[in-house]
């Protein structure tokens, strides 16, 4: 498993780079739906008949904008689970290894 918010994880196989587009596609379905709870509860508040639909539109837009870092934090996870071939490695930085006991007497 590779480093969390590890920018070069974004792009070093083209499997990455489709997980990151993916992901921030879903990120900004996210976002735009967060915002437009939250401008359809604000002239909701507007009319007295339609303010307890405006209050629950401000807790979705408010639950949604929650979301986005989980999102992203989502996104890293499996990026850092993601194979990096050895080529595609910063010279010098191989796979963690598990260094093994040695037995010398």
């Amino acid at each position: 498993m590779s480093r969390l918010f590890d920018t070069g994880n974004r792009t070093a196989t083209a499997d990455h780079a489709e997980v990151v587009r993916k992901y921030e596609l879903y990120r900004t379905l996210v976002e735009f739906l967060a915002a437009f709870a939250f401008v359809v509860g604000s002239v909701f508040f507007f009319y007295e008949s339609l303010l307890y639909a405006g209050t629950w539109l401000f807790l979705v837009g408010s639950i949604l904008f929650a979301v986005r870092p989980s999102i992203r934090l989502l996104l890293e996870l499996r990026l850092a689970n993601l194979p990096v071939p050895d080529e595609f490695r910063p010279y010098g930085a191989g796979p963690e290894k598990v260094k093994s006991p040695r037995a010398d007497g």
